[in-house]
């Protein structure tokens, strides 16, 4: 069996979430997709979908190996693209939605500098912080941050974020440096709100073990650039994402406190729903911004996102 045709097949069941859907995209049929998948975890010597008569699931092993496997052939129809690239030229309409303030400070100056770069695409930016549904909304490439939930769904990783509590110079030295996150009660925090009334907890690692605490504070708001801007303004304490505060950290208008307990970084990807016959600009920007983001004098003297 080809190692590339079991890849693809696990790719596209994982995706489609049943044998029958995927038998359908590769025109084969079930048997032939069980009888591959089956070889795939023979040949590994691990268990990588869990199988019923009414569901399939990922396990934790086919969970990783997937988006290794995504990887993969992504590098390779980059390899493809970048041989054909002298004969082919990008062109059309490019969708693209991203998190609304993410997407203000990094990949709107992407898009300017990939427009320059291929005068034949037009592109439309989506700023909003809710899910986009890719295939009902005919969007090309989603952004996202954070851990992703979607597996049908293909991912490119494009760089890593931490998420770190900050405050002013000012603020630190009026209440004092919280040094556990125990001592956030006693603390002004500035808070996330979310759909529902609630507020986000902040995630930290404490003796070794993923801790979510929910800080007390008199103000919440489910706009993260409030929040950015009070703790600017000494108003509190706020947990935000390095790419958006490392600017200030690094012309020290903002200090990262509880630096001993911040949780481990997720990624930023994009994401798309197919990978067979993406469109050259797609995958042209995709790389655009693989290389950008990837460049560690990208993000100039701001604190590093690993």
């Amino acid at each position: 069996m080809n190692p590339l045709r079991e890849i693809e097949t696990f790719i596209q069941v994982a995706q489609r979430g049943s044998l029958s859907a995927a038998a359908r995209a590769l025109d084969l049929t079930p048997a032939m997709i069980g009888r591959r998948i089956d070889a795939l975890e023979a040949r590994l010597g691990v268990r990588l979908l869990t199988r019923t008569t009414r569901s399939l699931t990922l396990t934790a092993e086919g969970a990783s190996f997937l988006e290794d496997c995504q990887r993969i052939v992504e590098d390779l129809a980059s390899a493809e693209a970048a041989v054909s690239r002298g004969s082919m030229s990008a062109s059309g309409r490019l969708r693209i939605t991203a998190p609304a303030g993410f997407g203000r400070r990094h990949v709107a100056p992407a898009i300017a500098s990939f427009l320059d770069q291929h005068p034949e695409v037009d592109v439309s930016l989506d700023l909003s912080d809710r899910i986009a549904d890719l295939a009902n909304e005919s969007v090309d490439c989603a952004i996202r941050v954070g851990e992703l939930t979607d597996s049908r769904l293909v991912r490119v990783h494009l760089a890593e974020n931490r998420r770190v509590v900050v405050a002013s110079p000012a603020y630190l030295k009026r209440r004092g440096e919280p040094t556990h996150p125990d001592q956030l009660a006693e603390h002004d925090a500035l808070l996330l709100g979310e759909t529902g009334g609630g507020v986000r907890a902040w995630s930290f690692v404490i003796d070794g073990e993923p801790r979510s605490v929910r800080p007390r504070g008199r103000f919440d708001c489910n706009d993260g650039a409030i929040l950015h801007e009070w703790a600017l303004e000494g108003r509190g304490l706020a947990w935000r994402s390095l790419w958006e505060v490392s600017d200030d950290l690094a012309a020290g208008r903002l200090r990262v406190v509880l630096q001993d307990y911040a949780a481990p970084a997720n990624g930023i990807y994009a994401l798309f729903l197919e990978r067979r016959h993406l469109p050259l600009r797609t995958r042209l920007f995709i790389e655009h911004l693989k290389q950008r983001f990837g460049d560690p004098t990208y993000w100039g003297q701001r604190p590093t996102l690993t």
